[in-house]
């Protein structure tokens, strides 16, 4: 299997600039293996490999993947202009993953800043392009609280599909159900700006949680389902499972 220099595993993981990296090695602050190496140029099999850094264990993966419960009040951007950037939310390894302008993970799609649930980030553009574009055709679940009662009117318009203010054409849910008075699972395979909201004040409604604020939570993707033990703002690595989930 083909191997890495030490400073170059910890380089594409984020743990710095190759100086940094290649400084941590020599002053003792990595192990690998139990074992403390303190040469930048020792050589190990990447795929798999767990070390440590200053204490912090970690696993060498080759391409990130991975899901985050986002929390209300954060905006999906590196630059944001109101709230925080999610990006707070991650450790500095992952968001300085392979150096340069492009470093770290991107969100995979967005979602507003008072919407809540399961957001994906990678580093692999083939990946984030394959579930951001609408021609892939990833069905992604909303569960809606709305400021009215929802009406089965209502529903059987979203499902025959409604006409947006920027397109002519009409976009429809792929599913739709009543899942209380004022709530709704809406199941949508395209992201346009704003989508759910617009498409739920087409139909003479409007998306608003308890306190006139949030009601929109995103619960699945594909066949992945936002994990009951994944808190609020937390994150963790995608499995094989997951990955094949999304997909399918």
């Amino acid at each position: 299997m083909a191997t890495m220099q030490l400073q170059e595993i910890l380089f594409s993981q984020g743990f710095g600039t190759r100086r940094v990296c290649a400084g941590l090695i020599q002053q003792g602050f990595v192990a690998v293996a139990g074992e403390i190496p303190t040469d930048p140029a020792m050589e190990f099999v990447a795929d798999g490999l767990h070390f440590k850094v200053q204490g912090t264990a970690w696993q060498y993966h080759e391409k990130a993947y991975l899901m985050l419960h986002k929390p209300a009040g954060y905006e999906c951007s590196q630059k944001p202009s109101t709230y925080p950037s999610i990006y707070t939310l991650l450790p500095s390894p992952i968001r300085q993953r392979g150096g340069g302008a492009a470093a770290g993970v991107q969100a995979v799609g967005r979602l507003d800043q008072d919407t809540t649930g399961l957001l994906l980030l990678s580093d692999d553009g083939k990946f984030i392009h394959r579930m951001s574009s609408p021609k892939h055709h990833v069905p992604k679940v909303y569960e809606v609280t709305a400021k009215h009662a929802v009406e089965d009117k209502q529903v059987q318009k979203l499902l025959i599909g409604v006409v947006l203010d920027d397109d002519p054409k009409p976009v429809r849910a792929a599913a739709c159900e009543k899942t209380g008075d004022n709530t709704l699972s809406l199941t949508l395979t395209e992201g346009k700006y704003h989508q759910v909201k617009r498409m739920i004040a087409a139909v003479g409604n409007r998306v608003e949680g308890e306190g006139g604020v949030g009601g929109l939570h995103r619960s699945r993707i594909g066949a992945l389902a936002l994990p009951d033990d994944l808190k609020v703002g937390q994150w963790r690595w995608l499995t094989a499972g997951d990955l094949a989930a999304i997909s399918s």
